[in-house]
């Protein structure tokens, strides 16, 4: 069962408790609520593992995207250098090889552009995942707290 099923079943707990009269409280089984945040806190480590997992992931796609535009770019100009010949042709391959070396920067900026992006988006989810798994937790929290208080 993963976090969000378990807060899920938290509030499910909460919302079937049995109500005091005038207190706006709630009577809930104390162990069976305890249970599900050590089940929670069991899990929680799942979620950071994949927020790491997605960090490197970001990492790994990076330097992946600098690996094949700098490969690109020599590719370029070794393209370049083979194209070496009379001075008419050498002109004309010196324009095209500029040109090859421009694509070639121009599309290793998007790769790595679109790479970050990627990330950027992979990472926001995973940190809005744990924001909203961190909200209802506190206000879980917080639940328990006035319960134990009551």
């Amino acid at each position: 069962m993963d976090v969000l099923q378990l807060l899920e079943e938290l509030e499910d707990i909460i919302e079937s408790g049995s109500t005091i009269p005038f207190a706006h409280r709630v009577m809930v089984d104390k162990g069976e609520l305890l249970e599900i945040v050590k089940e929670i806190r069991i899990h929680l480590p799942d979620e950071m593992k994949q927020a790491q997992w997605i960090k490197e992931e970001r990492q790994r796609i990076l330097q992946e995207a600098q690996r094949e535009g700098e490969r690109t770019i020599e590719e370029a100009r070794k393209h370049s250098e083979s194209l070496v010949e009379e001075d008419e042709i050498v002109k004309m391959a010196r324009a095209k090889a500029e040109e090859i070396i421009k694509h070639a920067q121009q599309a290793s900026r998007d790769m790595k552009q679109s790479a970050r992006e990627y990330t950027d988006e992979l990472l926001q989810d995973a940190e809005e995942t744990a924001r909203e798994m961190l909200d209802v937790i506190s206000e879980n929290r917080k639940e328990l707290h006035r319960m134990n208080q009551s």
